[in-house]
């Protein structure tokens, strides 16, 4: 049998960064205007039946971000999910992108529930966008999630429209019309992470959302799934949505008391100053720090807008536990002994104006690297952010300082599970289906190689495209040839949805080639230019350093207005600037920028 499969769509590029690859750039928002779309054609796709199951992702499965999944029964609307992908970086001026909500306009009053899963961007980024143009149907998530998401809709004044409620136990179980559902506690690299049980007469949908193992952890009890298999019964099988960011990792994911314990020995040993870069999603991860920096004696400053965000939220809902004086501002640093201070920070991953790289490149206010210093990468390297990460690394190693990172030393593990680990979950959990999500393409393809590793039925596995719809009838499992619009849906400033695929290729080479604006003067009674013709180039060329391309730029921009221009037909005349000049351009330099005519008539 062949896994079923959709093609993939050619218009979406797959393989953007994950979410916190790198923040937006910081505005106020308010997105209180349901997001305005330009959808491809909506494909007749017929109404779903009462007794039947849709199980359509919006995005996720054809990049790491974006992630949302609708669940369809008859009239009742479940939406797991309202995440945010961050731009390729093909896509200049673009803060993000979210969901295509088109396939439910109409449907808004269907919606009986929004869970999301946690509170990472790529889950909750693009609720402040989505929720309002939904009509704000009720959300449900644990408290640690709410408060991130209450946080996100603070900054953009909509708040008070939320209609939350807390999860507070993953024994809590709700009726949203004829969809049940249940919770389950997941591990993984943020707190209050959450799996889903959607359940209708004829299946059991398990949701892992974003997962890992932990059979080590430094509280609580190791992550054991075998609990999920009762959910899998003759009467009504089980179908296992499994997030497969790690399927060609071998192996498990690391132990949280490895890394506990290596940080713990670093910064008992260090003799100056303990810098630490992490997520500041990962409050577990910075409330050990915080547990190891009390035991040893040291003051902990935070930097980073994000990471005393989050501590903040961390410290207000109870989640992190300090001593009040433990924590010192970051420029009171210097009032302490060197070792007796650890400071925790973002930016490990090399962004240009995060806190980790101005203390590399001595522009931090507060923070200078010296040699006794000891800097520690405690996170994993994102895909696409290799060359910056390697850059700020040999930085820091040329001034001196003593750095660790996960290739020398366990300091750092994911939140995402491994070969063995997805091994280990399917025999565990025993379903029946199987549906690899939240991944690229190719990973999705090579967790269905995992699975039939260990003998899964080939037949049993469904690899879904975004857009794709998964119709569950009965017992009888099928991939729709229908697909809903999925289509990038831009967020640029205060624009969210008003930036095409024409003005992203407009962007795209003004970046490479730059632009020439082209300025002539027209008098309107004469019939002739006014004086010679004004060029502005920006990201082309210096236009002092070549005088010589700008003159004969200028006599072919002459020419073109040679004739008489009594009575003149400007859009002609701007269409043969953009033409001949452009031609002309491309012939001298074999670039093309994009030139802008502007006709002035006196």
């Amino acid at each position: 049998m062949v896994v079923k499969h959709t093609p993939a769509r050619p218009d979406v590029t797959s393989g953007a960064r994950p979410s916190s690859s790198r923040p937006p750039r910081r505005r106020d928002r308010r997105p209180s205007r349901p997001v305005a779309v330009s959808a491809a054609p909506h494909p007749k796709i017929a109404p779903v039946a009462s007794d039947t199951l849709r199980i359509i992702p919006l995005g996720g499965q054809e990049e790491v971000g974006r992630n949302c999944t609708v669940f369809e029964y008859g009239n009742d609307i479940i939406v797991l999910d309202m995440g945010l992908q961050f731009p390729e970086e093909d896509m200049p001026g673009i803060d993000y992108i979210i969901p295509n909500m088109n396939y439910l306009k109409g449907k808004e009053r269907n919606i009986r529930a929004v869970i999301l899963s946690h509170g990472h961007l790529d889950h909750i980024g693009a609720a402040p966008h989505l929720l309002p143009q939904l009509g704000w149907p009720p959300v449900y998530a644990s408290k640690l999630t709410l408060a991130l998401v209450r946080k996100r809709l603070e900054e953009s004044h909509l708040t008070q429209q939320l209609k939350a409620h807390e999860i507070k136990s993953s024994r809590e179980q709700f009726q949203f019309g004829k969809l049940r559902v249940n919770f389950f506690d997941v591990t993984h690299s943020i707190m209050d992470a959450m799996g889903v049980v959607v359940s209708t007469p004829d299946l059991s949908v398990i949701h892992m959302g974003d997962w890992r193992y932990d059979l080590d952890p430094v509280e609580g009890r190791p992550t054991d799934f075998s609990a999920l298999a009762r959910w899998n019964t003759k009467q009504r099988p089980s179908l296992l949505m499994m997030e497969s960011l790690g399927s060609t990792k071998e192996g498990h994911q690391g132990s949280e008391r490895e890394v506990f314990e290596t940080i713990r020995r670093i910064v008992t040993n260090a003799k100056g100053r303990v810098i630490i870069g992490t997520f500041s999603s990962m409050l577990e991860r910075v409330g050990q720090i915080i547990r190891i920096a009390e035991e040893t004696g040291r003051k902990v400053a935070l930097d980073g807008f994000s990471m005393k965000t989050n501590v903040e939220i961390g410290k207000r809902i109870g989640y992190l536990r300090f001593r009040p004086q433990t924590l010192i501002d970051i420029s009171r640093i210097h009032d302490y002994p060197k070792n007796r201070v650890v400071v925790i920070c973002t930016g490990a991953q090399g962004e240009d104006r995060a806190v980790l790289m101005r203390i590399a490149t001595g522009e931090h206010r507060h923070v200078k690297v010296e040699p006794q210093d000891t800097i520690v990468f405690s996170s994993s390297i994102i895909p696409g952010n290799e060359r910056t990460i390697q850059r700020l690394k040999d930085t820091l190693y040329r001034q001196g300082a003593e750095v660790y990172h996960k290739e020398i030393m366990d300091v750092h593990a994911g939140g995402h599970a491994f070969i063995e680990d997805i091994k280990l979950l399917l025999r565990q959990v025993n379903p029946t289906y199987l549906t690899p999500v939240y991944a690229n393409h190719y990973l999705l393809r090579e967790a269905t190689k995992v699975a039939k590793s260990i003998g899964f039925p080939e037949e049993h596995i469904f690899l879904l495209d975004n857009g794709s719809i998964l119709e569950i009838r009965g017992n009888r499992l099928r991939v729709l040839p229908e697909k809903v619009p999925t289509n990038y849906v831009f967020v640029d400033g205060l624009g969210v949805g008003d930036v095409s695929h024409v003005v992203l290729r407009d962007r795209q080479m003004m970046a490479e080639d730059g632009m020439i604006v082209v300025i002539a003067t027209i008098d309107e009674r004469r019939g002739r230019l006014v004086h010679n013709p004004d060029l502005i180039s920006r990201g082309f060329v210096h236009m002092k350093e070549n005088r010589k391309l700008i003159e004969q730029t200028r006599a072919k921009v002459k020419q073109i207005f040679a004739g008489n221009l009594k009575e003149m037909d400007e859009n002609f005349y701007r269409d043969k600037i953009r033409n001949e000049v452009g031609e002309f351009l491309y012939q001298k330099t074999q670039r093309r920028p994009m030139v802008l005519p502007v006709i002035i008539q006196v």
